[in-house]
């Protein structure tokens, strides 16, 4: 995987024939733009290497808790990887280095001592392609307490009941509790991973570009869900699609080359953005 630097001109197929100079992110604005309100989520000075090769180059920003932030940026620009580092699933990929710190909560989530289960029932994963277990409805839900040690079935039965409401599913399969998984639509097979995360009451819930598989219909669903969920859980949601952050997040951050050009207000990173990288991406002019 190759992410170029500064001072290096972009690939044709990225659709931007512009030099990006060093002094750009030298700026004392490059980043973030905003003071965050109550924020769950601090990230400090965050390098990631693939093999010795940048992938994220000193992040730094502040999550709020009990709204949607949204990730863009074009492909391979680390918004994934950015993501992937709140629960720590990069590295079970082979030569990564990462520097810098992430706290959520007041939790050093890159502590020795640190339960790496216990961090994912926190920060729970919904992927860009619905992954449900080949069980029952039921026990999709029900797998998280089970493994946190619930085994009451009256508690269970709450648990699978109110994560399925939640995620707008329950009269869709309540008369089917028993049935596959495996044979739902795919906008209920993202739903039902939804419900499956939140069961465990995680503090946050982060979504990599968890509609890119759906219809428009589908899409409207999960967009609807998050609206709902982010009353009661932090939203970090990856996406390519530029209408959908401005649908559903309250932050946007924009990254470039495993940078984060800018962080601000959705509203004003779509209409009044401080950065031309910013203002070239979100028109359309490259990604």
């Amino acid at each position: 995987m190759e992410f170029p630097l500064e001072n290096k001109k972009l690939g044709e197929n990225e659709g931007y024939d512009t030099i990006i100079k060093t002094d750009e992110f030298e700026e004392k604005r490059v980043g973030q733009q905003v003071d965050i309100p109550n924020p769950i989520v601090k990230i400090e000075n965050l390098t990631l290497k693939y093999s010795g090769t940048p992938a994220l180059i000193d992040i730094n920003m502040e999550i709020p808790k009990n709204k949607a932030t949204a990730f863009i940026g074009p492909s391979g620009c680390g918004k994934s990887t950015l993501i992937r580092c709140l629960n720590r699933l990069n590295e079970l990929i082979d030569g990564v280095t990462i520097e810098g710190s992430i706290k959520i909560s007041d939790m050093d989530i890159f502590d020795p001592k640190l339960d790496i289960t216990e961090l994912r029932k926190r920060v729970g994963m919904v992927f860009q392609k619905s992954n449900p277990f080949p069980k029952s409805i039921y026990d999709n839900v029900a797998y998280g307490p089970r493994i946190a040690g619930i085994k009451s079935h009256s508690v269970l039965d709450e648990i699978v009941e109110r994560s399925l409401r939640s995620a707008a599913l329950w009269d869709e399969v309540k008369e089917r509790l028993n049935e596959s998984a495996i044979g739902f639509s795919g906008g209920q097979q993202q739903r039902l991973c939804i419900a499956r995360a939140i069961a465990v009451e995680p503090e946050a819930l982060l979504m990599d570009e968890p509609c890119s598989a759906l219809d428009p219909i589908a899409t409207g669903k999960i967009e609807d869900l998050i609206t709902e969920l982010k009353q009661n859980y932090t939203i970090v949601i990856v996406t390519h699609n530029m209408q959908q952050a401005s649908r559903v997040s309250d932050y946007t951050a924009f990254m470039y080359l495993g940078r984060l050009i800018e962080y601000d207000i959705t509203e004003k990173i779509f209409l009044t953005p401080l950065k031309k990288q910013t203002e070239d991406y979100v028109s359309g002019k490259f990604g």
